[in-house]
Order: C-alpha cells, then sequence, then structure tokens
C-alpha cells in the first residue's frame, strides 16, 4: 500500500469548566471516548493544552477570569492548536451564544444539562473526524514527501497547457517556479523540442510512452516521457505528464555500445583466433579466425564444448591434450598451451598453435566463463627450424657447417670414449683451387665446390658426415669406429675417384684432393685438437706434393706452428715496408756485359737472418698474401729501373709473378700503377711468368698476355722446361723470352739427359724467334756451352749473386765503366 494507516489512538479530550459538578458529570458520560483532561479555568487550560495536545476541547463560556470565546480567540490565534476542534458548554438558549461560538471558530454547541446521549454522540463524532482529518494530512506528507524524492518530474497541466502541479519544489528542473501563486503554460517551462514534442503527442484516449533529444543550456539531453489524459465522465480534464532525464543512461548505452563494437570490430581483425565459453565450457563467441582455424562457423559451434570445436593434440606423439581453458577456469588464472600443440581442424587441416586461456569475471568477480586466445605458429615454426638449418648448415653446398660440426665431433669423441671406439676426421682440400676460381671466375668455382660436394657424399656411408668448412675444405667425420684401416681406405677411396674429371663450363677439368687426417685417442684427445691436427696433416700432404693423405704427427705440428709463425712475419713485412727486393744481373754471355737483371723479393725474420724464398713465397700464394707481395715488388723493380735510367744504363728488369698473381685481376692495374708513379717506360719491364702458371687455362692465358702486352712490357717463360706445357697451346702464347731453369743447366756438362734438354729447349727456343736466357751459370764452362747451343743470355753466381738495391746500383755503375 502507498500509505499505511497507524495503530489506532486513545483520543484525548479537555473539559474547561469552572463547574466541578459539569466536570463530573462529564467525566461520567465520556468516560469510555478517550483519556480525559480538566481545567477550572481558561488560564488554567491555556498552560495545559501545549503538553496535552487534546484531540477536541469542551469548553464552557462563561467562566469568572476568561470566558470560554476569549479562550476560543486565543487558540485559533495559536497555528500549533487552531486545527483543535472547540466544543462550546451553555446553560443559555440563546441564539446569539450559537452564532458567536461558530464565528469564534467553534465546530459544535452542547447544552446544559447534559444529554449524556447527545453529549456523547457529538464528542465521538468530532473525534472521529479529527483522526481522519490526521490520516488525511499524514497521506499528504508522505505522498509530498514521495513527489519530492523521485527523481521524476511529475506535472499536470490543464486542457489549455497550463500548469496546475509540479513537483519541481526546487526548481532544478528547467528552472519550474511552483509557487501557489505563480501559473506558467507548458511553453515557457520547457524548452521548445519537449513542449512541441508534449502538445503533439497528447492524445485523449490512451497514455503515450517517447523519448525527446532536445537542447537544455547549450547541452545534449535525452527525456523519456510518459504522457496520460486525464478523463472525467468522458470529458478530458487535464493531462498528466512525467518526465525521466536518461541523458546519462544514454550516455552510458552508446558508451557500451561504442564499446562493443569497438571490441566485435577488434575481435574481428586481429590476427588471433578467440573463443570464449561459459564456465562449464560452452562456446558463447568465435571470431573469425577462429573460425577459419578450427573450421566451425561460429552459428554451429555455438553451444557446443570446446574440446569439441577446437580439438589439440600433441604433435609429436599425436595423443590428445586437455584444453587449456578448463585449467584456466579449475585455477581461475591465465594459463599457456602445452608447447609443441597442434590443432586438428574441421576440414582435416593441422595447425601449430599457440595460446593462452584466462577465466572471464562479472562486476563482483565471480568467474562466469573463459576465454581461449591462439594463434598460427605453423609459418614461424617452419622459419624456426629453416633458421636453424641455415644456422647449422652451408649455404652452396647445404652439407654442415662448422658449428654442427663441432657439436658431432663432440659427441662421437664422447660416445667413442665411453664404448672404446675410435674417431677420424678428414679434411679434404682441392688442389690449386684458388687458381682455377681466379681464372675461371667465381661461379665457376661455386659450381665446383658444389660438384665435389655431391661426389665426396656419394663415396661415404650415412653413418658418417660430411661438412664444408668454408671455401673448398671439407671434413668428413668417421664416427664409432674400430681401427685406422678403414680410414686409410676411405682416404685411398677418395683419392680414386678424384680422376674422373669435373664438367664445368662444358669442358673437363681434372682435379685433385690433398686430405689430412686426425684419429680420437690416438692423436687428439678431444675435437678441437682433432681438427688442428687434421689441418696439420693436410698441410703435410700439400708440402709434399699434393694429389695424397697424410696422418697426423707431433713433427708435423712443429712445422704448422714454424708456418704460422713465418705467415706472421710475412704480414708484417707487407705492412711495414719491411720486404726487400734484391737483384741479379743478366750477362749478353760472349761480350759479358749487364743487358738486363732479375728483382727476387727478399725477407728477415726477427733475428736479421733472411728466410728462404723457398718457404715464404709458396706460404704467400697459399695464403693470398701473393698478390700484395707482387705489388710491392713490381714497384721496387721499376723505381729500381727508372732509377738506372737516370744514371744513364737504360736495362730491363724483369719482376716474377706467380700464379695467383698471374690470374687476379689487379695484375694489369698494379703493372700501370709501378710504371706511372715512377715514370718508366714500359720497354725497360720484364715479367717473368712460370710455366705451370700459363697452362693452367690455356685460353684465358692467351687473352691476359695479349692485354699485357698492349702495356709495351716483354714477357718471359720462366723455369721452361720443368712443366707439363703443350708445344701446341705455347706456340699461341705471345711471348718475348724462354728461361731454361737452373737445374738442366747446372748438370748439363755431367748429365747428358740435362744437356739434351737444355739443347731442345734452346733449339725450340730460337725456332719460335724467342730470346733465351740460362738461370744458374756458375763456371766458364757451362757459360761456353750455352754459347755454342745458341744461348746468348745468362744469370747466375759466375757473374753476380743477388744484391741489395745499393748494391747492385753500384755494380751496375763499375760493369759499364762507371762508378
Amino acid at each position: 500500500m502507498l500509505f499505511t494507516t497507524p495503530q489506532e489512538e486513545i483520543s484525548k479530550i479537555l473539559v474547561v469548566d469552572d463547574s466541578l459538578l459539569n466536570i463530573m458529570s462529564l467525566k461520567e458520560i465520556l468516560r469510555d471516548c478517550g483519556q480525559l483532561y480538566f481545567a477550572e479555568s481558561g488560564k488554567d487550560a491555556l498552560e495545559l493544552i501545549p503538553n496535552v495536545n487534546p484531540d477536541v476541547i469542551l469548553l464552557d463560556i462563561e467562566m469568572p477570569d476568561m470566558d470560554g470565546w476569549s479562550m476560543c480567540k486565543i487558540l485559533k490565534k495559536d497555528p500549533r492548536f487552531a486545527e483543535i476542534p472547540v466544543i462550546f458548554i451553555t446553560g443559555h438558549d440563546e441564539k446569539d451564544y450559537e452564532s458567536i461560538s461558530l464565528e469564534l471558530g467553534g465546530i459544535d454547541f452542547i447544552h446544559k444539562p447534559f444529554s449524556p446521549k447527545t453529549c456523547k454522540l457529538r464528542v465521538t463524532n468530532q473525534l472521529k473526524m479529527r483522526m481522519q482529518n490526521k490520516l488525511i494530512n499524514k497521506g499528504k506528507e508522505q505522498l509530498h514527501a514521495l513527489v519530492r524524492q523521485v527523481p521524476v518530474l511529475i506535472t499536470y497541466w490543464s486542457t489549455k497547457w497550463v500548469n496546475m502541479f509540479s513537483n519541481d519544489y526546487s526548481g532544478s528542473w528547467f528552472n519550474l517556479n511552483n509557487s501557489a501563486d505563480s501559473q506558467f503554460t507548458i511553453d515557457q517551462a520547457f524548452p521548445q523540442e519537449l513542449s512541441d514534442a508534449i502538445q503533439s503527442k497528447a492524445d485523449y484516449n490512451s497514455e503515450q510512452k517517447y523519448t525527446v533529444k532536445c537542447t537544455v543550456d547549450s547541452e545534449i539531453r535525452f527525456y523519456q516521457l510518459f504522457q496520460t489524459p486525464v478523463i472525467h465522465q468522458e470529458t478530458l480534464e487535464g493531462h498528466l505528464v512525467t518526465i525521466v532525464d536518461i541523458t546519462e543512461l544514454k550516455i552510458a548505452k552508446q558508451a557500451l555500445y561504442s564499446e562493443k563494437e569497438r571490441l566485435r570490430v577488434t575481435l574481428n581483425s586481429i590476427g588471433d583466433a578467440v573463443i570464449a565459453t561459459d564456465i562449464n565450457g560452452h562456446i558463447t563467441f568465435m571470431n573469425p579466425i577462429a573460425e577459419r582455424m578450427t573450421g566451425w562457423r561460429f552459428k554451429d559451434a555455438r553451444g557446443e564444448k570446446i574440446e569439441k570445436v577446437m580439438p589439440l593434440r600433441d604433435a609429436s606423439s599425436k595423443h590428445s591434450l586437455t584444453n587449456p581453458l578448463y585449467l584456466a577456469l579449475r585455477e581461475q588464472r591465465t594459463v599457456a598451451m602445452a608447447l609443441n600443440s597442434e590443432l586438428l581442424s574441421q576440414n582435416g587441416q593441422i595447425y601449430a598453435v599457440e595460446d593462452s586461456a584466462a577465466p572471464i569475471r562479472n562486476e563482483n568477480g565471480e568467474i562466469i566463463g573463459a576465454i581461449m586466445v591462439f594463434h598460427d605458429v605453423s609459418e614461424a615454426m617452419a622459419m624456426a627450424i629453416k633458421m636453424s638449418h641455415l644456422a647449422n648448415h652451408d649455404q652452396l653446398t647445404d652439407l654442415p657447417n662448422r658449428i654442427l660440426l663441432q657439436d658431432r665431433l663432440t659427441v662421437a669423441c664422447a660416445t667413442a670414449k665411453t664404448h672404446g671406439s675410435k674417431v677420424s676426421a678428414l679434411l679434404i682440400d682441392i688442389d690449386n683451387f684458388k687458381y682455377l676460381n681466379d681464372s675461371l671466375g667465381h661461379q665457376a668455382g661455386d659450381e665446383l665446390i658444389c660438384l665435389m660436394a655431391a661426389r665426396l657424399k656419394a663415396l661415404i656411408p650415412q653413418s658418417y658426415t660430411l661438412a664444408r668448412l668454408g671455401g673448398d675444405e671439407f671434413v668428413i667425420l668417421m664416427s664409432d669406429i674400430s681401427s685406422a684401416d678403414l680410414v686409410d681406405n676411405l682416404a685411398s677411396k677418395l683419392l680414386d675417384a678424384m680422376h674422373e674429371q669435373f664438367k664445368l663450363k662444358d669442358q673437363l677439368y681434372s682435379v685433385s684432393i690433398s686430405i689430412g687426417i686426425s684419429v680420437f685417442p690416438d692423436d687428439a684427445p678431444d675435437a678441437e685438437q682433432l681438427i688442428r691436427h687434421a689441418d696439420v696433416a693436410l698441410y703435410k700432404a700439400k708440402h709434399e706434393g699434393r694429389n695424397r693423405y697424410s696422418f697426423f704427427s707431433d713433427e708435423l705440428e712443429s712445422a704448422l706452428m714454424h708456418r704460422h709463425q713465418l705467415e706472421s712475419l710475412v704480414r708484417s713485412a707487407l705492412k711495414n715496408d719491411g720486404l726487400e727486393v734484391h737483384f741479379q744481373p743478366k750477362y749478353d754471355l760472349a761480350s759479358k756485359k749487364i743487358v738486363g737483371a732479375e728483382s727476387l723479393a727478399r725477407l728477415k725474420d726477427s733475428s736479421g737472418n733472411y728466410v728462404s724464398p723457398a718457404d715464404f713465397i709458396p706460404l704467400a700464394e697459399e695464403s693470398g698474401l701473393i698478390i700484395e707481395l707482387g705489388r710491392q715488388v713490381l714497384l721496387n723493380t721499376c723505381a729500381v729501373a727508372k732509377r738506372l735510367a737516370q744514371l744513364g744504363y737504360r736495362i730491363p728488369i724483369s719482376a716474377n709473378v706467380s700464379a695467383g698473381q698471374f690470374c687476379s685481376v689487379e695484375l694489369e692495374n698494379h703493372i700501370k700503377t709501378a710504371l706511372e708513379e715512377n715514370e718508366l717506360s714500359a720497354n725497360l719491364l720484364e715479367l717473368e711468368i712460370t710455366e705451370t702458371a700459363l697452362m693452367l687455362d690455356a685460353d684465358l692465358t692467351k687473352t691476359k698476355l695479349e692485354q699485357l702486352k698492349k702495356l709495351g712490357i716483354s714477357i718471359s717463360i720462366d723455369d721452361f722446361g720443368t712443366g707439363y706445357s703443350s708445344l701446341a697451346y705455347l706456340k699461341k702464347f705471345d711471348v718475348d723470352i724462354m728461361k731454361i731453369d737452373m737445374s738442366f743447366v747446372r748438370d748439363m756438362l755431367c748429365n747428358k739427359h740435362d744437356y739434351e734438354i737444355v739443347k731442345t729447349i734452346t733449339s725450340l727456343g730460337l725456332s719460335m724467334g724467342l730470346s733465351l736466357v740460362a738461370e744458374g751459370v756458375e763456371t766458364q764452362e757451362q757459360n761456353d756451352a750455352l754459347l755454342s747451343l745458341g744461348c746468348g743470355t745468362g744469370q747466375g753466381f759466375l757473374f753476380s749473386k743477388p744484391l741489395p738495391v745499393e748494391d747492385f746500383v753500384q755494380f751496375v755503375s763499375k760493369a759499364n765503366g762507371g762508378l
């Protein structure tokens, strides 16, 4: 109920009479009507009334000090007591008494002597009316309190839209004034949009409910209105309009919608799959990525268990996995999927997946479901596998690289140590690969590396490892072998397999290899030493002439350490201008005059002793230092030739060009630079090129010689007769001079074969129109013999040993009549 009736109260009756007899009589008559109070004078009554607050007053008119009319006047002027009903008591019958009493505010009249029944009835009626008024007033107060407190504007309007009521007592709604003496129309009270909407929505037959958007104080507000026509006896008497401000609710709904829309767009556009479930694992949401990966449409998956829509299994064992969403629900925390998990789609496609699951909580912190976020890592895993493969394999041949080899070596040695078996490392190097690579080009060199890798791989069992360390170096790892005989057999097999030529650029090339072998635990205590000792053995194989294999020995390791020290010495000399160039004069064998010279590189060790060229020149070739060494020799050669020319001695000086230097693309520029920097005429420079270097690639050699000859220099074939020249190719080469190797000259007078060789070389050179120079002339007899065979020029200790620059300049000056 809207109002509640208070518990019935005991009525309070005040009798004011100066007659004790009247008081006693009324006490008897009214004893059942309520609680009685008595006063014998008006003064006493006025003092008693504030304490008693009677519900009705029986007031005698005639009293000595203050009559009843005077007392009534006083009561009616006091707001606290003006509403208390007053019944006058009198013994007079004059009508004036009754009219005066009513005019003064009395509500009834009791005559003396009292009629008990009438008296009691009159008092009881007034008490009932008093109680009714109290209830009405209390209801009004409750209703007033209610309409003040509700967050709703309640208004009542006449048919002319004049305001009859509003509960906006504080003026907070549209600044309405709700005072009793103020009247305003609906157009004056409300914003125009609101007023127009209310009047246009007026319907005399039904209630209306609608929303209005309007501007209040430059701010957009939203109101929900309930509009009811007030009908009495089929006549419209007015309009009851209640208004609720729903602006905050509207904004909240719009914000919620925007947030939901952003969430929807985000979930539908992110790259991750998202599935949400209730607390029992039944699906409540899936985004498009989840649909694509599971093969399920959301409309079909809604309500299904997540393990049915998203079956997970171990990628290795293929055993089913529990969906981590259940663990997230059970433990009430975020959890990740097990590693190596895969999702089997409904269409049979398999995805490697990573994910996480987390519980969903409501505003009270209670778990109401869970959400699974996962993504396809198939490509990432494939890329990781590929990157791991690339990190451990050679890019050119796809063979294991140094990193993977080291790992396998370590494992193999540990296993061999446990089983009491052996491990062997065969370090393989392609002989003269650098020259072939420089002459044919790096693309052809790479092709040869691949062909070599394929041939080696085909020759070994699958249990062995073939790796490429880089360049032209390969390693074969033989693991868990019983004896070194297996190693020896494999090495022989590899050398024999090289007899078959390789086809490059539609041409066949013969290639040989050198192999260094080390065995664990015989030669090395660990994997690192095993490879290092195989390198020492490879050095031995190359030093002994290549195209062979060698096992490791302690002596070889010492030799390798010496080689490393020598390489450091060469590098330091080239960097710090420590390389020396000596010059050995060439003589006309008949006139004994100097007609030329040969420049020779010389190197001193830390003790000041000269290192044999037979040691450091081959090392420079193998290490690639020969290019810089040759450049410096060219510069020194041209500088000395220029110096002699300035002294009046215009004799050509020859500089040796190694095979590696001859194949270099930089050779022509180095020659031009040396000539230009010294302003030397090209006819004063000769190049001595070994027969072996010329025969590496006949066609390429012919082209290169033509380019060098265009510079104006002379070309000499050095050490002729020691190589394997084909005369058919040799006659194509545009050369000027042929040098007879000292190994033939030295024994030509005591060895018939050497004499015939010198004779043949001389005859061949003369027939080709070449100048001849004999090396190693040490006796006059050799001088005379060479002259008789037709060789007119020679060099050797008979004339002079190689001399330092200053000594050589003085020597030339003296020999030619100078200093």
